[in-house]
């Protein structure tokens, strides 16, 4: 158990390559808002559709997007949110890395917190620097974020990024 009370803001990568995407990816970030404190912003990033990296053959294109909230409890309980959020909207894990999913709720960062409890869970996400996915929908939110771990804002991080992996199109700028 990580007992760190957060009460900081928490980043949230989100991706669906599985079934009625959107309205999963509503319903995740819907989830979310109502765990968050109303008395502070709620920021969402684009709504992207992005190529799957390191998929089985065949995967579906995923919608990914990011969301920033204050979190009221410890790092340890939004994880088992996060991972609630997943099951509830159909996601099955088998196993397999990088597997097509309805919904992946991943945290990218709480805050300033360093977390290195493998293979439980690693603050900052280990590679949310190295990913558009990820970089591109935290751009839109918090372009001069500058991830615990990395010495550039999010922006910086993204323009130098050097990558096969495409760019992310744009789907929605609210949804």
């Amino acid at each position: 158990m990580m007992p760190f009370l957060l009460m900081k803001r928490a980043g949230i990568a989100l991706g669906s390559n599985m079934g009625d995407k959107n309205s999963l990816m509503v319903q995740a970030r819907d989830h979310l808002l109502k765990m968050s404190l109303s008395d502070d912003p709620f920021l969402q990033s684009s709504l992207y559709a992005t190529s799957p990296q390191g998929c089985p053959h065949g995967a579906d294109d995923y919608l990914n997007a990011v969301v920033e909230f204050t979190w009221p409890g410890t790092v340890e309980e939004l994880l088992v949110h996060c991972q609630g959020i997943e099951r509830a909207l159909g996601r099955i894990r088998s196993g397999i890395r990088c597997e097509p999913r309805t919904a992946d709720v991943d945290i990218i960062y709480a805050g300033d917190m360093v977390v290195n409890d493998p293979p439980r869970l690693i603050l900052p996400h280990p590679r949310a620097h190295l990913r558009k996915f990820v970089l591109k929908p935290l751009s839109d939110i918090r372009p001069d974020l500058i991830l615990p771990r990395q010495a550039k804002t999010v922006s910086c991080l993204l323009a130098e990024l050097d990558t096969d992996e495409a760019d992310p199109l744009l789907v929605s700028e609210r949804w």
